[in-house]
């Protein structure tokens, strides 16, 4: 089970994490599911459950992608055979990460945000009611963007921004900065 942002895509994909009575989180668990050579490896919070040679979880906490742990632990009540986690609170935790995140990144221009909103919502009507416009409409909208996301790409990259600013400004680790810059900068 995991939480991903549509804005930050894979720099903050979120998830409970175990964590063992002591407070650390478990190594991944190799898992040889009998189906060839290769032998699975998971770290999802369920598998520690004291079986199959895991530890056993005390408690969840939510994680991110880009290496951020909450501080609350949630524990995990195992007597009832299956794990019982409610995930509201690492998920709540996680949701504040990402809004902090969000807070320190770029804004934009004031009702730009609205608009886009908008935007979306007629898109999403259209393609309802008639969506051949709706098709029409979604292709003129990838053409500006590409073109919109080149020149800016090529913008930012001119201006010699760090890329910790760059990923900072766009709220991405520096890893996904570059590499969506560098798509930016390929598209026709």
């Amino acid at each position: 089970m995991g939480w991903r942002s549509e804005q930050f895509g894979a720099s903050h994909e979120g998830r409970p994490v175990a964590l063992l009575i002591d407070g650390s989180e478990p190594e991944p668990v190799h898992l040889d599911i009998g189906s060839g050579a290769r032998v699975h490896k998971t770290s999802e919070w369920w598998v520690y459950d004291g079986t199959l040679g895991t530890q056993r979880a005390a408690s969840v906490r939510g994680a991110c992608s880009c290496g951020w742990r909450g501080r609350r632990e949630y524990p995990i009540d195992w007597s009832c055979g299956d794990a019982d986690v409610d995930p509201a609170g690492p998920y709540g935790d996680w949701q504040g990460h990402v809004d902090e995140v969000e807070g320190r990144s770029v804004p934009l221009p004031a009702g730009l945000e609205a608009l886009l909103q908008q935007t979306e919502e007629r898109l999403t009507a259209l393609a309802e009611e008639a969506p051949l416009a709706a098709l029409r409409a979604v292709a003129l909208l990838e053409g500006a963007t590409s073109r919109i996301a080149r020149d800016a790409a090529g913008a930012v990259r001119a201006d010699g921004l760090s890329w910790e600013s760059v990923g900072q400004g766009l709220g991405l680790t520096e890893q996904e900065a570059r590499a969506r810059l560098g798509a930016y900068q390929q598209r026709p």
